[in-house]
């Protein structure tokens, strides 16, 4: 593994774009922390956004690992542009020539995968845990790591949306069809949705009809695993209750949301190895 794990370090060391793109994706989670300097003073309205409770814990986790999944399509495109560079500078087939064997590459790219999935999940436990003991109004140590399976889920939905990334990466092997071809999937997932909306649209609770079968779909399986943390602030819930709105519903992180990401997860990996196998390098 660690062998692997090299190889495709020395080959990000060498790419000036991956660097950038990697450098400016921590710069944009390190970037959560300056909502906590958003100030409005406006007459006698004073609203400053970190007194609203949105750095205490244990809502913390679910309010940065939502907004730091933001930027995750930074490291899509090293990803896919680090698969394009494999076939533009032929350093897959030369690596298959030095020895390596085509489960070996493709786990290799599995293991990057991985392993920018961790370090992201842990930049932003690092990063939430210094926000909440400066803003947070509670910091018994059960409070504080309370509700960490977002964190958990914001590691598999990264894991989830790179191994994405890398098959549609090998498919197609040029860096701007693939992203091309990601959006095309996301428009279509969501064309499709739209569509069970208007099939339903005479149904009663055609939503949850709706997200019965959105939910096996790939993209929207890995929104899902963290649900918008919005409506649940208390502030917006007591707006809401004033004019006769009802906002709750459930925002936890559910063991089979987890394993239909895991399930797409290994679907891509496999198809990506399937794909290397037949093709003609």
């Amino acid at each position: 593994m660690l062998r692997l794990l090299n190889i495709e370090i020395h080959k990000l060391k060498n790419s000036r774009a991956s660097k950038i793109l990697i450098i400016t994706y921590f710069v944009l989670l390190t970037s959560i922390a300056l909502i906590a300097a958003i100030k409005f003073d406006i007459g006698p309205v004073k609203f400053h956004l970190a007194e609203q409770g949105i750095f205490n814990f244990p809502y913390i986790w679910h309010f940065n690992t939502f907004m730091a999944s933001i930027f995750k399509f930074f490291l899509l495109l090293v990803i896919v542009s680090m698969m394009a560079n494999e076939y533009s500078n032929r350093t897959l087939k030369q690596n298959l020539i030095d020895g390596l064997s085509k489960k070996e590459f493709i786990l290799s790219k599995f293991y990057t995968v991985i392993l920018f999935a961790a370090i992201s999940t842990l930049f932003v436990f690092v990063v939430s845990l210094i926000l909440g003991y400066i803003y947070s109004d509670y910091n018994e140590f059960s409070i504080v790591f309370s509700e960490l399976s977002y964190l958990f889920a914001f590691f598999i939905k990264l894991v989830g949306f790179f191994s994405f990334g890398l098959f549609m990466g090998i498919l197609i092997k040029r860096s701007a069809f693939a992203v091309g071809g990601i959006l095309v999937w996301f428009f279509a997932e969501n064309i499709f949705k739209g569509f069970l909306f208007w099939n339903y649209r005479n149904v009663d609770n055609a939503g949850d009809h709706v997200t019965q079968i959105m939910r096996y779909f790939p993209l929207e399986s890995m929104q899902n695993l963290i649900k918008e943390p919005f409506t649940r602030l208390n502030a917006v819930q007591t707006v809401a209750n004033q004019i006769g709105e009802d906002l709750s519903k459930d925002f936890s992180v559910h063991w089979y949301e987890i394993a239909i990401v895991l399930v797409w997860t290994a679907l891509f990996i496999y198809a990506s190895y399937k794909i290397l196998l037949k093709r003609d390098l």
